[in-house]
């Protein structure tokens, strides 16, 4: 309990109040919201993958569901986009128990299915022939929504409860049960863990963060495109982000969105005839020389982080 109290006054508190008041420090809230959604997304796969292991390189199938349960909610059912955001939500949710049965595949099977599942939504809603409910190829446009600054506070909510959720698995008995999962699941099974119902949790409360920020992304953007949201880049980037801090921990994920994001839009702005050659060098000996993450090496420095 105390420990919980601890990582929320270290990375929760300080992160969401930087969050809700850089905007009126800082002018360009686009970039700031978009490192509010990468912190989501970060941390969406570190609940999955951290705590139990699968890696999902699918996982932007969520985002994009998100995106569209929202969007088609206000579209076609004209709801009020906070309540649009619920159901942009809960069909993620839905799409992750649809998906359930890829848990029978474990390491790289896994990831590509997951892919695979994401990319077969996408090609759904992008259907020309399905135009006349997900507007297909052609885009969406939520004009009628558009308020950046109601949008953005939203994502500093979604941002603090997801911090919440990762500070409650990492010091929770439940948490505990993923990690054994996740290192040893017979193993885990043979203490009394119930895998299947505690996999299956830690599934849905992924795909819930995703869709979440999913829909949150539509109604802050108001014209968006399949590809878009469907792009495999917020897989990718949240991926990438979460192991370079170190996954199963509170700060890992933001620690490696602040430094990677930061240094890929440092790098996109300053050298951008190298972006694609420095950057993808500067992610390799990531992988090569810290392949545990930044979090276990100031661990082992003696600085104690959460």
């Amino acid at each position: 309990m105390l420990r919980g109290v601890r990582d929320s006054l270290v990375v929760v508190v300080p992160l969401t109040a930087a969050a809700a008041l850089l905007p009126f420090a800082y002018s360009n809230e686009l970039l700031l919201f978009n490192f509010i959604v990468f912190l989501v997304l970060a941390q969406g796969v570190n609940v999955i993958y951290g705590f139990t292991g699968y890696l999902p390189f699918g996982y932007v199938g969520f985002f994009g569901t998100g995106a569209y349960g929202f969007s088609l909610a206000v579209i076609h059912l004209h709801l009020f986009p906070l309540v649009a955001l619920g159901l942009g939500a809960a069909a993620a949710v839905l799409l992750a128990l649809l998906l359930t049965p890829l848990f029978r595949l474990s390491g790289a099977y896994f990831a590509i299915a997951s892919f695979a599942a994401a990319f077969a939504v996408y090609e759904v809603v992008s259907n020309p022939h399905l135009d006349a409910i997900t507007k297909g190829p052609y885009g969406i446009s939520l004009s009628q929504i558009y308020n950046p600054q109601l949008s953005y506070g939203v994502a500093v909510v979604i941002l603090a409860v997801t911090l919440g959720v990762t500070v409650y698995l990492k010091n929770s008995r439940f948490g505990l049960s993923l990690r054994s999962i996740r290192d040893d699941s017979l193993s885990a099974a043979m203490a009394g863990v119930n895998v299947v119902r505690a996999r299956t949790l830690a599934w849905l409360i992924s795909a819930l963060i995703a869709g979440l920020i999913g829909g949150v992304f539509a109604w802050y953007v108001s014209v968006f495109y399949p590809e878009t949201v469907f792009g495999a880049e917020f897989s990718v980037f949240a991926i990438v982000f979460a192991l370079f801090g170190g996954v199963a921990t509170v700060s890992g994920p933001v620690l490696g969105v602040i430094f990677l994001y930061g240094i890929y839009n440092v790098i996109g702005i300053s050298a951008p005839q190298y972006f694609q050659l420095i950057y993808g060098l500067l992610i390799m000996g990531l992988v090569l020389f810290l392949p545990g993450g930044v979090v276990p090496l100031l661990r082992r420095w003696g600085i104690d982080v959460p």
